[in-house]
């Protein structure tokens, strides 16, 4: 894994904003970045960041399995008592999963270690599944990459693939967003250009425009009932809606089901380390609540973890981050160092949710950014992988997205 510098295409902007990539520039500052890109060797890929990810996907799962039955692992999930059933019900029907993202620590060198999983709104979709692809090529094309360079990205003809496995094609999928945010938009987008690939009908509205007829069904924005929605609108947000009170009734197939509650918020991180202690990808994490005593050295610590958090204590006492468990874009993330906080991403956003804790791990530095493999899983498998980079040792809303290539 390396760094290169490279020559930027000609008119790149221009092709951008003809393919729809408008936010190739965000907040004054560039987003889509070709000046360099990150070089990776096959075993790399298919080592290192391809199978353990699969691996991770199904370790998930059988989280998922064991919290749906735990009503105290699902309040410290924050899913709201009176939806506890509708996830559970999810699961226990097996409502199909569509797409999501890990975020990784990678440096080349050793195991990637999962920092998250965007199990629910994975973002930046259309630039790592589509548009860097158009960067390769043309890279190829124009000299600046030799022909057998290659991209670990099959994730659009994976997309098309699961739209086809898992809806007959004479059925309509609905898709929605909040408007006026496009990088929303062009993942929405992204995936409405697969499911028409896959022969389905794919309508886009606003999700503000969300209406509910008199039996209780959900109607898009000309009033057509929704058998089948992808919303691009977190759980945890979408639990706490009123609108949430007519899920179950509307006999609307949720895409991501609701089960992909219990998966797509931090809380998920203590549950994988209590279930996989050691694992080679994980850190040790705990929920902040059972542990703070032992981090401040006062020993109190919840009698259920204290014996993982006394073999993870002195790593955890070295370095964690805290971490609420809603949050985007590593708002309200800090580092905490031998017991001072080094680093902070504020957001009175998400400040207020339940905390976790997880062991401090160093993403890498190429030339004064940090990047972060983003690895993505469609169904259950992974099928590409994309780079976003850093000057700050929290990812945050103004990374930078980076192509890559494999060179053997």
């Amino acid at each position: 894994m390396r760094k290169v510098t490279l020559p930027e295409r000609p008119n790149w902007r221009d092709q951008a904003a003809e393919l729809g990539f408008t936010f190739a520039d965000m907040h004054g500052e560039p987003y889509w970045d070709e000046t360099t890109a990150y070089e990776f060797s096959l075993r790399q890929i298919e080592d290192d960041i391809e199978d353990p990810s699969t691996e991770l996907h199904t370790m998930c799962r059988d989280a998922v399995a064991e919290i749906v039955k735990s009503e105290e692992l699902l309040e410290k999930l924050g899913i709201p008592a009176a939806y506890f059933d509708l996830v559970r019900d999810s699961w226990g029907r097996g409502d199909p999963e569509l797409y999501g993202r890990f975020d990784l620590a990678y440096d080349g060198t050793g195991p990637a270690k999962l920092l998250e999983y965007n199990a629910d709104t994975p973002t930046s979709l259309f630039e790592s599944a589509s548009y860097q692809w158009t960067w390769l090529e043309d890279q190829i094309k124009l000299g600046v990459l030799g022909k057998d360079d290659d991209q670990f990205n099959g994730i659009h003809e994976a997309l098309v693939a699961r739209f086809k496995a898992l809806f007959d094609t004479a059925m309509d999928v609905h898709f929605t967003a909040m408007s006026g945010n496009p990088e929303d938009y062009g993942t929405v987008e992204m995936l409405g250009w697969a499911a028409r690939e896959a022969g389905l009908g794919a309508h886009y509205f606003d999700l503000e425009k969300l209406g509910l007829s008199k039996e209780g069904q959900f109607l898009d924005d000309e009033a057509r009932v929704i058998g089948a929605l992808f919303k691009l609108y977190p759980w945890e947000d979408m639990l706490r809606d009123d609108y949430a009170q007519h899920i179950e009734g509307a006999n609307c197939l949720m895409i991501e089901p609701a089960w992909k509650s219990v998966v797509s918020n931090k809380g998920l991180l203590p549950v994988l380390w209590s279930m996989f202690e050691g694992h080679k990808n994980l850190l040790p994490a705990f929920f902040e609540d059972d542990v703070i005593g032992g981090l401040n050295g006062t020993g109190a610590v919840a009698a259920h973890v204290a014996d993982a958090f006394d073999r993870a204590s002195d790593v955890l006492r070295a370095g964690h981050v805290r971490k609420p468990i809603f949050s985007r874009e590593g708002a309200s993330v800090s580092i905490i160092e031998h017991g001072a906080t080094t680093d902070t991403a504020p957001n009175d956003d998400y400040s207020a949710f339940p905390q976790i804790v997880q062991a401090y791990h160093a993403l890498p530095e190429f030339d004064g950014y940090h990047p972060v493999i983003g690895s993505w899983i469609v169904g259950t498998q992974c099928v590409g992988m994309s780079v976003r980079e850093d000057r700050s040792r929290i990812t945050q809303d103004l990374s930078r997205f980076k192509p890559h290539f494999i060179r053997d």
